[in-house]
């Protein structure tokens, strides 16, 4: 059988175009031949990332509701009217075989004109508390393919399979890079600690704060900082040794090998790399994230003892003590990293291409 032409739609953060990329060059690495359209929404950060990823991509003019009451939220129906149509368009003359949506504005409105069609379509959902979005599109696709077991409180339950949450392979090859050498690599001193901070793609402000507040502690327990910040955030770090700080760590591969602990947010994308690659790590779930899905995440890690866990209101006065203590107690951290593993599903990829070629059959 082949794959001749395939719809990913989806973004708004890296936690969704990371994993619709992997999903497209997994795509392209089993069918050489495969044409493949990205749709993503006008103005979000997979207008820019999935173009340098080597893929093209068309913007629907899709927007979400604000929290607050703003102007704009009266044209959120508009929009979403016009995406819809601008999908079908797009979905007319494209005719794909299948269409993938991996959440994000812009999936609500390609599934559902590509289901209006009757073209197969698959939900690649990565938490483990699903969106609305995502609940409501459930009712109209084919197949979801989940991380997390207990998605039947969401998802029609003949409609789930647990696949895992895709992993770029930059990052699944950390795992075979040596840690010392990382961090020479990097530029850091071999023998000392490093713990690396990641916010997310965009930085977090709670933990930016949170380690600028107390950045003398790192160097006065003799521990280094890789510190992802994100491009809003400037820290004051020029004079601290054994402190790098940069918006954002292109080698995320090398940074993780370095890492002797992780900082994290508790995006399901991040939880997927730190599983597979085994590192201790302190979660700080974002609060605002939809239906709260990010403390959800974390706690299926927390309840097994494969992951720590401090509160975003919490962070400043707890994130950076706790993360020095951590690195003083080796025994826990072999503790962390032997459970987070159990959470590793290598095969996540191939998984989701299995389910993507059945739907062509």
């Amino acid at each position: 059988m082949s794959l001749n032409k395939v719809i990913i739609s989806g973004g708004g953060t890296g936690g969704h175009i990371f994993p619709a990329v992997a999903i497209g060059n997994e795509l392209k690495k089993q069918f050489p031949a495969i044409d493949i359209l990205f749709i993503g929404a006008l103005g979000r950060m997979e207008m820019e990332k999935v173009p340098a990823a080597g893929f093209k991509i068309i913007g629907l003019p899709i927007a979400g509701i604000q929290r607050r009451l703003t102007i704009s939220n009266l044209l959120v129906p508009f929009k979403l009217i016009a995406s819809i149509l601008k999908a079908k368009k797009i979905i007319r003359e494209f005719q794909p075989d299948v269409v993938i949506g991996v959440g994000g504005y812009a999936s609500a409105a390609v599934l559902y004109a590509a289901s209006t069609k009757k073209i197969p379509c698959l939900i690649q959902e990565q938490n483990s508390y699903a969106g609305l979005t995502n609940k409501w599109l459930s009712k109209k696709v084919n197949t979801i393919c989940v991380a997390y077991q207990n998605m039947g409180k969401f998802f029609p339950q003949e409609k789930i399979i647990i696949t895992g949450n895709p992993v770029r392979s930059d990052i699944a090859e950390a795992a075979k890079l040596n840690s010392k050498e990382a961090k020479k690599t990097l530029g850091f001193d071999a023998e000392l600690p490093l713990v690396l901070v990641i916010g997310g793609s965009q930085g977090a402000r709670t933990i930016n704060n949170s380690i600028q507040a107390n950045l003398n502690d790192f160097s006065e327990n003799n521990c280094q900082l890789l510190w992802q910040t994100g491009k809003s955030f400037a820290p004051d770090t020029m004079s601290k040794k054994g402190l790098q700080a940069l918006p954002f760590i292109s080698d995320m591969a090398t940074a993780y090998a370095a890492a002797d602990l992780v900082i994290s947010r508790a995006g399901a994308t991040s939880i997927s790399e730190l599983s597979l690659l085994g590192k201790p790590c302190i979660l700080v779930p974002l609060p605002s994230a939809a239906e709260d899905h990010q403390t959800a995440n974390a706690m299926a890690l927390v309840n097994k003892n494969a992951a720590l866990i401090v509160k975003d209101s919490e962070a400043n006065s707890q994130l950076v003590s706790k993360a020095i203590a951590l690195l003083k107690n080796a025994p826990l951290q072999s503790e962390l990293s032997a459970n987070i593993k159990q959470f590793a599903q290598p095969d996540a990829l191939v998984n989701i291409v299995d389910q993507i070629k059945k739907l062509t059959r």
